[in-house]
């Protein structure tokens, strides 16, 4: 692990790539592939690699999306199509130790503020290190932010009456105990999203049993853990580079079927996913109940099952579903406000996370603070009146990572284009046809509503109605836009 020594000389780099989970190691070997003749450093505030699968370490953590399309384009996967945290972070190992990019990564060093000097053209960043506390200071002419779009070092809990009553154990699963045993033990898992479609099954093996208390329901989706297309496929000694291009295509093509049917066609996507649904689910079970949303398929999330494993929990009886409210906890456990009361030894409470806007960290421009929520985003990338600044935000239905690999090939475009104008600085700017464009939020709600994002809408910045300020678009879309965005349509200011 490399250090950021306090010293009377500053240390300048190229670009500052801020995170090194999923996005912030793509960054860096895209990087280092186009412009090897550039510095670059890349600071993440966790002690080691891989983000999120660093972050969690609560049982079954797995990935919620398949590996073939959340792995980057640039370096096959060879498992299961659904993988472990501990897989996950085996391969960015791979890609980090095959690249030599060991020497560019200094994790705990948290970027606590960056100021942008017009004069200079480039970025003062503030840097604290997490274990000491020694403060440090770097420049940059450029900033990649990677950091991810959610508050690591907790999570979200709501502030249920009496729960300063209950005599239980409390956990989040952000921050799971490793000393937690839940052997033989009631658990009550509140929640329904990917986090306790992913803990349940797990836990259920040990404990006593395991419910899960949902408010409302959640659209649940069962597939194989290996796509039988990459077992044939390996089963006949096909390339490991052609495998993952066949299978990203495969599930590519698959998400954005589904895509496509949530907005033209949402009832037989209903209909297609709790029908699926009913032959995994108990005998009897409410379906309506349990597991069918009010809400039109992925304008929330849909969780996946691989191979099914939390329905195979509820068949057995190892777990159950409760969908009610919490009227109030007990010493003991939950009164619902049905009138029934949950008994637990532990409460675990997936109850999502809090959004993290751009790391949280204080930006300035020329001595001005950045309130982020009066800019506007050009493709969901970049923001009017903030120069030399890359922000990465993954997809919603598809995997983070194909985004994450587009961007990169954006940016590296982007300092082609800046050479080719001899600039120093590129920051977008509304041109005077888009003077009366009309500007919404970050993420439409009509579109995509998740708790996180509704509790933070107001703290991003705002998307225009039309090219090149809207903000994150299908993957559908994108996939044609990104490689073709015009970087010379007046819309971005080269100086």
């Amino acid at each position: 692990m490399t250090t950021i020594e306090q010293s009377t000389a500053i240390e300048h780099v190229d670009v500052l790539v801020v995170g090194a989970g999923i996005s912030g190691i793509g960054a860096a070997y895209h990087l280092q592939e186009r412009f090897p003749d550039r510095s670059f450093r890349v600071l993440d505030a966790l002690p080691a690699k891989g983000g999120t699968w660093w972050t969690h370490r609560y049982p079954g953590a797995r990935s919620d999306s398949d590996l073939f399309t959340f792995g980057y384009r640039f370096k096959p996967w060879r498992g299961p199509s659904i993988a472990t945290a501990a897989e996950i972070l085996a391969y960015l190992d791979e890609v980090v130790e095959e690249n030599k990019l060991g020497s560019t990564i200094s994790y705990e060093h948290k970027v606590t503020a960056a100021q942008w000097s017009s004069s200079e053209a480039r970025w003062t960043v503030d840097v604290t290190d997490v274990a000491t506390g020694a403060e440090s200071r770097l420049t940059t002419d450029f900033l990649w932010m990677c950091p991810g779009y959610y508050k690591h070092d907790q999570g979200y809990t709501p502030q249920w009456p009496g729960i300063e009553d209950y005599q239980g154990v409390v956990v989040h699963p952000q921050t799971w105990p490793e000393d937690l045993d839940h052997t033989g033990k009631r658990v009550v898992v509140i929640g329904s999203g990917a986090t306790a479609a992913t803990l349940i099954p797990a836990i259920a093996k040990t404990a006593k049993h395991v419910t899960m208390l949902q408010r409302s329901p959640t659209f649940f989706y069962a597939r194989p853990k290996t796509h039988e297309l990459a077992t044939t496929l390996r089963g006949l000694d096909t390339p490991e580079e052609w495998t993952h291009e066949i299978l990203r295509r495969a599930y590519i093509t698959e998400m954005n079927e589904l895509t496509r049917m949530s907005f033209e066609e949402p009832e037989e996507l209903r209909t297609f996913l709790i029908e699926s649904m009913r032959p995994l689910l108990p005998e009897g079970m409410d379906i309506d109940k349990h597991f069918n949303p009010t809400y039109r398929p992925w304008q929330q999330r849909i969780a996946v099952l691989p191979d099914g494993d939390m329905f195979d929990a509820l068949k057995d009886g190892s777990a159950s579903v409760v969908t009610d409210t919490i009227e109030t906890f007990t010493r003991d456990g939950i009164k619902l406000s049905s009138g029934e009361t949950l008994e637990a030894d532990i409460v675990v409470t997936a109850t999502g996370f809090d959004l993290s806007v751009f790391g949280d960290i204080a930006f300035a421009v020329d001595g001005k603070p950045v309130d982020f929520a009066d800019t506007v985003t050009w493709r969901g990338m970049m923001f009017t009146g903030v120069p030399n600044l890359v922000y990465v935000f993954g997809y919603f239905r598809h995997s983070w990572t194909l985004r994450a690999d587009m961007i990169s090939d954006v940016v590296c475009r982007l300092f082609g284009e800046m050479s080719t104008h001899g600039a120093r600085t590129v920051v977008p700017a509304l041109r005077p046809e888009d003077g009366d464009m009309t500007l919404g939020p970050w993420v439409d709600p009509a579109n995509f509503n998740p708790g996180y994002l509704a509790r933070s809408m107001q703290l991003m910045p705002k998307q225009g109605d039309r090219e090149p300020w809207l903000g994150l678009q299908e993957h559908a879309v994108e996939k044609d836009d990104l490689p073709g965005a015009d970087l010379d349509d007046g819309s971005l200011v080269y100086r």
